[in-house]
């Protein structure tokens, strides 16, 4: 997708451009672990971003992590994909159309818990902020 917009943050943005110049996000990782390649729909600006993330994935299904390395307030992806949930996501250089949705109870737990067993760091990042950590199910 080459109508998208790279993220103004350094590192993430050359992430984001290994991932389009090899076109798969096998060998891409952050801290050592795999990530999947995400592409949202602006809020308000209606321009399409990148927003590579952790990969997160149970039985095709995956899970965005709205952690912003524990901040207190979310990161500006997690507002685009409440307005428009339609979200694109490229694991390896398998790329599917899918729908988030934000999750609570029972199904937020298990997929905080496997979000925590594929970056443990996460747990930390809850612990630093007073916000529940948001989730959503990309399906």
């Amino acid at each position: 997708m080459t109508d998208a917009e790279l993220s103004p943050t350094d590192w993430v943005r050359e992430q984001t451009e290994q991932i389009l110049k090899q076109g798969t996000t096998d060998g891409v990782e952050i801290f050592d672990r795999p990530v999947v390649l995400f592409t949202t729909t602006g809020a308000k600006s209606g321009k399409k971003r990148y927003v590579p993330l952790m990969r997160v994935e149970e039985n095709g299904k995956y899970a965005m992590v709205a952690s912003k390395g524990g901040a207190p307030e979310h990161p500006s992806w997690y507002f685009n994909v409440k307005a428009n949930p339609a979200v694109t996501a490229q694991d390896g250089d398998k790329v599917v159309q899918l729908t988030a949705r934000e999750l609570s109870g029972h199904e937020r737990e298990h997929w905080w818990k496997l979000a925590v067993e594929a970056y443990p760091p996460y747990a930390e990042y809850q612990t630093k902020t007073d916000r529940q950590i948001p989730v959503f199910v990309v399906e």
